[in-house]
């Protein structure tokens, strides 16, 4: 899937559009996912990961390292 965040998990939701008229369409209400790449120290290299715009700020807090360890622990390939 496309719009799936490897850190959080987060993914679209889905819903209905809802006219004027009150006629219902579904919809996807997706994640704002972004590329991005970080150096790994401990591994002397880039990696380049999918994530939501939250997820970013959450790797500013908590490091990159320990944001990689959590995409490992849920079973994710980094």
């Amino acid at each position: 899937m496309s719009a799936h965040c490897q850190l959080t998990g987060s993914q679209p939701g889905f819903g209905n559009s809802i006219s004027h008229s009150h006629r219902r369409t579904s919809r996807r209400f997706d994640p704002n996912v972004q590329r991005k790449r970080y150096w790994l120290p401990s591994e002397g290299r880039h990696v380049r990961l999918t994530l939501s715009a939250r997820a970013i700020k959450t790797i500013d807090v908590i490091g990159i390292e320990a944001a990689v360890a959590r995409i490992r622990a849920r079973g994710g390939k980094v």
